[in-house]
């Protein structure tokens, strides 16, 4: 008689809106609670970690995830613990790859140690962002030792076998349900000791010093876009490993003039009365330089005009966005008697029919004060 099954939100503990680092948050709570290493011996905690595995591979895969909201058990394919995670070869691998060696998972054929990765902030201006560019930062990193050529044994001298491990990089333990491997403390998941150290660099293989870095940074980027450089991080602690990643990190400085809102620059444009009423054409700042602007009169306080194709493209490619220019009249604060009088004598000539807008805002407010 087969088992019903419950519901994977409920297995991990997690609402049906949970983000994917809720989930996975849950699924570490609940298998460092269920693990069998943790439980020796103990055949329900063993079930209720599969069952908690499960929904985590159906839940931490997108399209996993819809198939079972959509269809539910029937739709969200088999499991297998031995071989069913997201892309993964087995039930280590996945708990390797979120728990490291919390409990020894390692990841076969993955021994290689690798080097840091590094950051690097980068600040650009707006037009730089808007358009990429190429920036060279110098960073500080580990260099090869020419002594020893990364190897951190002195020349003449080779590292040996690792004893412990017997050259694998890497402790089995068999328990039961799982077959767990820890990476060996001796050689550090090398398989070989060094004994003999490199004089100059002490066995690290490597000595600081800086570098420099030629960044290409694409068009549309925005503050937080994050560039991934391979192979420029640390480079790894043997020769056997795999460089690290530099990852920069974009900081775009604030414009003086113009406003950024994703693809679309915003910019305020100062009017004097005279311009405002009467007309006139200006020259109006853009990212590509001066854009010639017609002003018709009659223009208003925070009418906007639209600039189309002055924006900015998305990251990625596509078409540039807009800009829009919104008008701002500014009032005279300190008038000459000249220009006072004359304003008086425009303010007798002019009358209602130059302001209709104020005239139906007070007409309502006597309509409402009549009542």
């Amino acid at each position: 008689m087969s088992t019903q099954k419950r519901d994977f939100y409920e297995v991990l503990g997690v609402a049906r809106t949970a983000s994917g680092e809720e989930i996975r948050a849950s699924f570490k709570r609940l298998a460092m609670e269920f693990h069998p290493d943790r439980n020796p011996g103990n055949h329900a905690a063993e079930e209720r970690f599969k069952e908690v595995a499960e929904a985590y591979d159906i839940l931490s895969n997108p399209e996993k995830r819809t198939r079972y909201d959509q269809f539910g058990h029937g739709g969200a394919g088999g499991f297998d613990p031995f071989a069913g995670f997201t892309g993964a070869a087995s039930i280590n691998d996945i708990f390797g790859e979120i728990f490291g060696e919390v409990f020894g998972a390692h990841r076969s054929g993955q021994r290689r140690s690798r080097g840091s990765d590094l950051r690097y902030n980068l600040e650009l201006d707006l037009e730089e962002a808007a358009f990429g560019t190429t920036s060279r930062i110098e960073i500080q990193r580990p260099k090869r030792c020419e002594t020893c050529r990364g190897s951190g044994a002195k020349p003449g001298t080779q590292p040996r076998t690792c004893s412990t491990c017997g050259g694998t990089g890497e402790i089995r333990i068999q328990q039961g349900f799982f077959a767990m491997s820890r990476t060996c403390g001796q050689c550090r998941g090398e398989g070989k000791v060094i004994t003999d150290r490199c004089p100059t660099c002490g066995g690290a293989g490597g000595l600081a010093e800086k570098s420099t870095v030629e960044v290409r940074v694409p068009p549309g980027v925005d503050s937080g876009t994050r560039l991934k450089l391979r192979g420029e991080g640390e480079p790894a602690p043997s020769p056997s490993g795999e460089p690290g990643d530099l990852y920069v990190v974009v900081q775009v400085r604030d414009h003086p003039i113009f406003q950024r809102q994703d693809t679309e620059v915003v910019c305020e444009m100062p009017l004097s009365i005279s311009q405002a009423a009467l007309g006139t054409s200006v020259d109006v700042p853009t990212l590509d330089g001066a854009h010639k602007l017609k002003i018709p009169a009659g223009t208003q306080p925070g009418k906007t005009f639209r600039l189309k194709g002055k924006g900015i493209a998305p990251l990625g490619g596509g078409s540039r966005g807009d800009q829009h220019v919104r008008i701002q009249v500014e009032i005279p604060t300190h008038l000459t008697k000249e220009q006072r009088d004359l304003l008086e004598k425009f303010a007798s000539l002019a009358g209602e029919e130059s302001q209709p807008a104020a005239n139906r805002f007070w007409s309502k407010v006597s309509e409402i004060l009549g009542k």
